[in-house]
């Protein structure tokens, strides 16, 4: 714990003194609910199929948006697209996407809410892939490096990486839309599969392999 004021940044790490003392990354210092977010779940390692079809389909609607924003609308994001079930989603069509984008609370793009629908057919097609790399958290976990990268700085947080440049082509070979290299890299620092974690950082280490 620090002993530094609330909301100065400690010089030798680049992260932000908590109103409880703790330093966190600057984009978790911005709000309590990007506070709240990094404490309970940001780095967490993410397992199960559907838990790792809602983290995906988040990350893409936050392209180009803020994460408080899309952390704000999930539940209603949950709400409108069936918890998140990939089985349901499948299913609909193009009057489902008129739907949502009138939904309360949607994000109003509609590329990217026909890309949940496409991602969700990708996802149940996954399952039954002749190359046996399904299902989808099994695929996303299979490019974890084997060593997290090295963070002394917040300045050396990358934004992308080789594992999250060639999943990103694996997905979208497979049809899946909104996973670009920055995207995937993002997924990977929310769901455990890389720790970028600076030391002294609140919570950190997440990073372990999965059994």
């Amino acid at each position: 714990m620090s002993f530094a004021a609330p909301g100065s940044e400690d010089p030798t790490t680049g992260l932000i003194v908590g109103p409880d003392g703790h330093l966190r990354p600057p984009w978790a210092a911005q709000s309590p609910d990007l506070q709240e977010y990094y404490d309970s779940e940001w780095g967490v390692p993410v397992h199960g199929e559907a838990a790792m079809f809602e983290r995906l389909c988040l990350e893409g609607f936050q392209a180009g948006l803020s994460w408080r924003l899309i952390l704000k609308r999930r539940p209603l994001l949950r709400e409108a697209f069936a918890g998140f079930d990939p089985d349901v989603i499948a299913e609909w069509d193009e009057a489902e996407v008129e739907r949502l984008l009138a939904a309360p609370g949607m994000i109003r793009n509609r590329r990217k809410i026909a890309a949940v629908l496409n991602n969700a057919r990708a996802t149940v097609a996954l399952r039954d892939d002749a190359q046996d790399r399904g299902p989808l958290d099994t695929l996303i976990w299979s490019y974890q490096p084997d060593f997290a990268p090295e963070i002394n700085h917040v300045a050396d947080i990358p934004s992308t990486s080789p594992e999250a440049a060639a999943l990103s082509k694996e997905l979208k070979a497979l049809g899946f839309k909104f996973v670009g290299p920055t995207t995937m890299f993002a997924l990977f620092e929310a769901t455990g599969i890389v720790d970028t974690h600076v030391p002294g950082a609140f919570r950190a280490p997440h990073f372990a392999r999965p059994e």
